[in-house]
């Protein structure tokens, strides 16, 4: 055997292995893709697709607790006090 010489030589086993996988993983993503964009209809934008919800920051989960009744009106003002720095 002529190991390292004539075509390719030894890197090439391992280039063939790598480049299946990526292969593979190519597939994978694009099937996936098309199935994303199947459930969610052709005519829907991109932005769509994803959870555009942002988790509420601290101002906004006091005045929730607040317009629920959790807490009275000199609690909630002392915590937004602290909250603001002020």
């Amino acid at each position: 055997m002529m190991w390292g010489y004539g075509w390719g030589g030894a890197w090439m086993g391992p280039l063939m292995g790598v480049s299946a996988v990526l292969w593979w993983v190519l597939v994978v993503v694009v099937v996936l893709g098309v199935a994303r964009w199947w459930r969610a209809g052709p005519g829907t934008p991109p932005d769509a697709l994803g959870p555009a919800t942002s988790a509420p920051d601290a101002r906004e989960i006091l005045d929730q607790r607040f317009a629920r009744g959790e807490i009275d009106a000199d609690d909630y003002a002392e915590r937004r006090r602290v909250l603001t720095g002020g």
